[in-house]
């Protein structure tokens, strides 16, 4: 990893405003592509994924989200579900940041595929007690249309489906299936 890409590392993490922001959309541009450099930072995210600084979980899960590309080793099939509990954050942004960005360890191969559709199904199905449920379902339900996307995979497109079936509030059924138009 050299020198720049460190420093905007430090700079995610800096106390200027401006400059974090900046770093963070560098990180995430950087991280679109496969890069060889996703181990000398991955330990780093996951400790990140609790830290206490919101943002910062903010930003871990979403760089470890782009990074699962650059994870020939498959890690991520054992550190997903530290990941999917940021998905749960007491912050609903810092939550809900996670989940719009998590479809895309679902790129990465079928297992890391399968795995991400089973979590998301499982929770657009147990949900409903949770605050802000509609906006998780919407979410997912967009993940899903972004996997399908990227994948032409039927499978998803019928997971969405059955998963839309299931509502029973007209409103959001046809919220949910406007995704998929």
């Amino acid at each position: 990893m050299d020198s720049q890409i460190k420093d905007e590392f430090e700079k995610s993490k800096s106390g200027d405003k401006e400059e974090r922001y900046e770093a963070y959309l560098n990180i995430l541009k950087m991280t679109e592509q496969k890069v060889d450099w996703a181990y000398e930072v991955w330990d780093q995210l996951l400790e990140d994924l609790s830290h206490k600084d919101n943002h910062q979980r903010s930003r871990a899960a979403q760089y470890l989200a782009n990074l699962a590309k650059s994870d020939p080793e498959n890690k991520m099939l054992i550190d997903f579900p530290k990941l999917w509990e940021v998905t749960k954050d007491e912050k609903f942004v810092t939550a809900r940041h996670c989940l719009q960005s998590i479809w895309k360890v679902g790129l990465t191969g079928n297992a890391q595929k399968e795995m991400v559709m089973e979590y998301m199904s499982h929770r657009f199905k147990n949900c409903t007690d949770e605050k802000n449920f509609t906006l998780i379902r919407s979410d997912i339900i967009q993940n899903m249309r972004n996997l399908y996307d990227r994948l032409a995979d039927e499978d998803v497109k019928t997971e969405a489906m059955e998963l839309i079936e299931i509502i029973d509030d007209t409103k959001y059924k046809k919220k949910y299936l406007n995704i998929w138009k």
